[in-house]
């Protein structure tokens, strides 16, 4: 008797990224001197004024630093455009119409500079489609201690409530851990939480992230 034909539906994928920014090391000096000039002139240890309970010892813009016009600033919002547009190609041309183009536009962005102890309870970001992390300094961040890593929690909220050998598949913990690495970016779609845990470091742990819509052409 012949085996059954049996076809894998992959349906409710959460699709991530990660790259590593090909101008880092050109970007890097200059755009940590402007974050902490930035910094400097905040009126409040988180500027942007959202969810603020939820953060602890860490300095975080207003929602607009890839709005400065800083030669460094705008080329890294013009490589993060790129990439967030190449993203949303990749997983959705088969919906789009033909000979479609898509454009990216970072609506929101902002710095965090992590000191020791800091942290960012799990959340997720409304109102756009891509979002990104840019790991600009992780500084002592560490995936074996998990110490300072962004962590990004299962969407699927009923997956667990058994276990048994059929599903190890599932992973069996319900979060993925992301190893910062300097200059890597790392994308995600907006509904899938996450969050930044503690952080132990003399070293400050630098990065940029940000939101993005898409148009297309």
């Amino acid at each position: 008797m012949e085996s059954p034909t049996i076809e894998a539906i992959e349906a409710w994928t959460t699709p991530l990224f990660v790259t590593d920014l090909a101008d880092h090391e050109f970007l890097k000096d200059a755009l940590l001197a402007h974050i902490y000039q930035r910094q400097q002139e905040q009126d409040n240890a988180v500027d942007s004024d959202v969810a603020v309970l939820a953060k602890h010892n860490l300095s975080e813009s207003r929602l607009d630093f890839l709005e400065d016009e800083v030669p460094e600033v705008m080329e890294l919002r013009r490589m993060v455009e790129e990439l967030i547009a190449a993203v949303a190609f990749e997983v959705n041309q088969q919906h789009w119409p033909e000979d479609s183009e898509a454009y990216a536009h970072v609506i929101e962005s902002w710095y965090h500079i992590t000191q020791n102890g800091g942290y960012h309870d799990a959340h997720s970001h409304p109102n756009c489609s891509w979002c990104g992390i840019y790991y600009l300094e992780p500084g002592e961040a560490n995936l074996e201690a998990r110490n300072g890593i962004n962590r990004f929690y299962d969407p699927r909220v009923n997956a667990e409530h058994y276990a048994d050998p059929g599903t190890a598949y599932l992973g069996g913990q319900g979060f993925w851990d992301f190893a910062p690495k300097e200059g890597q970016v790392v994308i995600f779609p907006s509904y899938l939480k996450h969050s930044a845990l503690p952080y132990f470091g003399q070293k400050d742990r630098v990065v940029i992230a940000f939101n993005c819509v898409i148009e297309l052409d």
